[in-house]
């Protein structure tokens, strides 16, 4: 695997990819042509168990200006491979993002200049949703591409030191959900902030569900109340149990729609798996009924 020898970088991106080989080498194309000088940043890239030819097609064949360190494991989970990238991580500050999105030119000489700002911080970058990565509006922040997300790992850096601190991912978050807000919660309570950077902006692949990917979406939503209940039953705090829906409120409401066949009606306006193009309005109850999915897990699980 091609790697180029470097002092130590200024910044590690950390990246974790399963099964995106259809995106994977645009992302990491966009990655190899930053502003920043090729010495001062690495990407150490975990496959994690990927069988669509990802690795044979495009990761065995890139030709990086930096250094790029790529890890292989068998198919394990975010929160395992991102602390196995931890783990391989040089640089003064590590820069997590996901292997759907498409870093902008500046995106790393902007996280480097907010951490010699910030010493002791999250820097949280901004997420520009798009259909396609051919078709890519400015790269401009604005309000349609707010987050709360205390430590998003879609596009996020902190110092390596802080992170290995916090005690880095908790592998028991095995599935879909919440592993990088619960790193990020526990930062928190370190006192570490976590500040918007405008500047250091990324396009996240997000074309519009189709029909086929319906039951795939309600899976993910099921195994994401699983890992919800894991969160606050870690950490019983309020932030906590608003984020992941699991306040009395939430719970009440959820059940008055249950009740009522909400659930069975969005089922019902959502088209089979091998319908054509679905409408805005069957794309809308998919999305619903994946949401009260969620809920209807939470309560099978039992929430804490």
């Amino acid at each position: 695997m091609p790697s180029t020898a470097a002092a130590m970088p200024k910044i590690t991106v950390q990246m974790c990819t399963y099964n995106r080989r259809a995106l994977l080498g645009r992302v990491l194309d966009a990655l190899f042509k930053q502003d920043l000088d090729p010495a001062d940043y690495e990407i150490v890239l975990v496959d994690d168990g990927s069988t669509d030819g990802s690795y044979e097609s495009v990761i065995e064949k890139v030709a990086p200006p930096c250094a790029f360190h790529v890890v292989r494991q068998r198919n394990a989970g975010l929160a395992r491979g991102r602390n196995a990238g931890i783990a391989r991580a040089r640089g003064k500050i590590i820069m997590f993002m996901d292997d759907d999105v498409l870093a902008t030119p500046g995106l790393l000489a902007a996280h480097v200049r907010f951490h010699e700002a910030h010493e002791r911080a999250i820097c949280r970058g901004g997420v520009i949703n798009v259909a396609s990565f051919d078709d890519l509006p400015p790269a401009r922040y604005s309000w349609r591409n707010y987050s709360g997300a205390y430590f998003w790992t879609t596009n996020v850096s902190a110092p390596l030191a802080l992170v290995r601190e916090a005690g880095a991912f908790d592998e028991r978050f095995s599935e879909y959900g919440w592993e990088d807000l619960e790193l990020g919660f526990r930062l928190r309570t370190m006192g570490v902030p976590s500040i918007l950077a405008r500047d250091a902006l990324v396009y996240h692949y997000k074309p519009p569900a189709q029909p086929q990917a319906f039951e795939g979406m309600i899976r993910q939503a099921r195994a994401q109340a699983r890992t919800a209940r894991l969160f606050a039953e870690k950490h019983p705090h309020w932030r906590v149990r608003v984020a992941t829906g699991q306040t009395a409120p939430q719970l009440f409401w959820s059940d008055v729609a249950r009740a009522l066949g909400w659930p069975a009606l969005l089922r019902k306006l959502s088209p089979e798996r091998d319908a054509g193009n679905a409408t805005v309005l069957q794309r809308w109850a998919a999305t619903r009924l994946a949401r009260a999915e969620y809920f209807d897990e939470l309560r099978r699980a039992g929430t804490p």
